[in-house]
């Protein structure tokens, strides 16, 4: 009886495209995006084989393959809790892609060897910043949103940006942890609780990270 109760449930669970044991995460990390922290997010278009490195979309030269939205597009980023348990459900292994602005954080990005430079420069001078996501590549600090012309107001009045030092403001997006694309991780994880995370401005960000680099002297190839 229990070895037919069994192949019961794994038949279900193959029918609604859930394979056991490989879904919670995801699922998981994507509803606590959308409906605890009501951040709008959909599923990236993914890698063309599970073991590949190559981006599932048409692009033969994607630049950041599998983290990014295909179809559906961007625009049908939510926080419907029903629309993201159905889209992880069916795709349990697709990368969480966050739209980023509106009322979601945005975030300033760095190559990760700046990106590790800036954030112990940060930590020793007490600034206090928000969630940090790393990839191989670059690290993302978390920001509260902003507008275009408030970004463009804070780069007129610098005298110097390092070039590599990259927004994702309205309009744009992010691949979050936990996903499989990059891979995608916390370098600095939200701490547990039912609220949204704490964010700190673009303006503060910015002025530490721009002052932490110069100070500890990263050459512009660093960054």
């Amino acid at each position: 009886m229990r070895e037919i109760l069994g192949r019961r449930r794994r038949l279900l669970s193959w029918r609604i495209g859930r394979k056991p044991g490989r879904s919670t995460g995801q699922i998981g990390a994507a509803l606590t995006f959308a409906t605890v922290w009501r951040w709008p997010v959909l599923p990236g278009v993914g890698l063309d084989r599970p073991d590949g490195g190559r981006c599932a979309c048409p692009d033969p030269d994607c630049v950041v393959p599998g983290a990014h939205p295909l179809d559906p597009g961007l625009l049908a980023a939510t926080t419907d809790e029903r629309m993201v348990r159905w889209w992880w459900t069916n795709r349990p292994g697709a990368p969480i892609v966050l739209a980023t602005g509106g009322a979601a954080p945005c975030a300033v990005s760095l190559p990760v060897g700046a990106g590790a430079r800036a954030l112990a420069a940060l930590d020793a001078a007490g600034v206090r910043l928000g969630p940090v996501v790393a990839t191989e590549s670059r690290v993302y600090l978390l920001v509260a949103p902003y507008s275009m012309a408030q970004l463009g107001e804070l780069l007129y009045a610098k005298d110097y940006v390092p070039g590599s030092l990259r927004f994702h403001g309205e309009g744009g997006y992010l691949a979050m942890p936990p996903s499989g694309q990059g891979p995608v991780r916390w370098e600095r994880a939200p701490l547990p609780g039912s609220a949204a995370p704490w964010v700190p401005d673009v303006e503060a960000v910015v002025d530490a990270v721009v002052d932490a680099l110069t100070r500890t002297g990263v050459s512009a190839p660093e960054l």
